[in-house]
């Protein structure tokens, strides 16, 4: 028989699972980060070989048999960065002597997109750290709206409104902004004056994004500053299912939603899930049909059948 294993990469942890070519599953594995932009080729390559090997050896299943496995991370979305990371992978692999016949690099968002709809067209939006909007349609053309990183994108994000929280704690430090619920929270993470801030983000590496459910929170109790924040992340959102309905030309505009910030129930979601009905047309939020490893899995078994087609 042919297996495959479809991996959607993170970068904390990374889900594996292998199935045969009608997505049966077979074993189903976790392992460490795969963003390569942060961890690196070489490291990632050896998560990468563990992780396949754990779901080879849970499975019971011949190494020979497995004939594709595809990756969907972080970092992926450049044509350049996902060669590297499949060249380098496939390099190790061969000095190792392990069996991974064929590997392609996808991004985190168009394996979820494949999982959400099964292959067939529709769209999905991620707002996790970052944000980013891929789509499908009839024809089977790829679209993309937004994700272009921290330095300019990333609207709607964790990061987006991380940064403006702590943009608006460090007007409320210096008495050139409004009185913040959030100054208060932040104490919880040792942030608690001027200096502190600065040092957190500038020599610590602070996580920015880590903010954002501390605005929610705080948006949650009436804080007015954290609301204007969300009330501008939102609308950042809405214009990304806007430009993608103008792309994808159908008539009932099916999207599905991946990360906490807009799943699960709290105040930026709610506010979002309101702002699509009051100011978007034929737009219909649907749950995935499957998680974005299932996505990843079915688009090796894609590769695969065109290869031998």
């Amino acid at each position: 028989m042919y297996y495959v294993i479809g991996i959607d990469g993170g970068g904390t942890k990374s889900k594996a699972v292998l199935t045969d070519l009608h997505l049966k599953t077979y074993a189903e594995c976790t392992g460490g980060a795969t963003n390569f932009l942060i961890k690196g080729t070489e490291k990632v390559s050896y998560t990468l070989i563990e992780l396949i090997g754990e779901c080879l050896e849970t499975a019971g299943i011949p190494a020979d048999d497995l004939v594709y496995v595809v990756l969907g991370t972080t970092g992926a979305g450049r044509t350049e960065e996902a060669e590297k990371m499949k060249y380098d992978f496939l390099r190790i692999c061969e000095k190792e002597n392990f069996p991974v016949k064929s590997f392609e690099v996808e991004s985190d968002a168009r394996v979820a997109l494949e999982g959400a709809f099964s292959g067939n067209p529709g769209s999905i939006l991620i707002a996790g750290t970052g944000s980013i909007m891929f789509g499908k349609d009839s024809e089977g053309e790829i679209h993309r709206v937004g994700g272009f990183g921290r330095y300019i994108g990333d609207e709607g994000s964790g990061y987006s409104i991380g940064r403006k929280g702590l943009t608006a704690v460090a007007k409320n430090f210096d008495g050139r902004g409004q009185n913040t619920a959030l100054t208060g929270l932040l104490a919880s993470k040792g942030i608690k004056n001027q200096q502190s801030l600065i040092t957190a983000v500038y020599v610590d590496n602070f996580d920015i994004a880590s903010v954002a459910p501390l605005v929610i929170q705080a948006a949650e109790e009436g804080d007015s500053v954290c609301k204007t924040i969300l009330n501008e992340e939102t609308d950042e959102l809405i214009l990304h299912i806007i430009a993608m309905q103008k792309l994808i030309k159908v008539d009932l505009f099916k999207i599905s939603f991946t990360g906490s910030l807009i799943t699960k129930d709290n105040y930026y979601s709610r506010l979002f899930h309101n702002k699509i009905k009051n100011r978007t047309k034929n737009v219909s939020v649907v749950k995935p049909d499957m998680p974005p490893e299932l996505g990843a899995a079915l688009m090796a078994v894609q590769y695969f059948v065109s290869r031998i087609a």
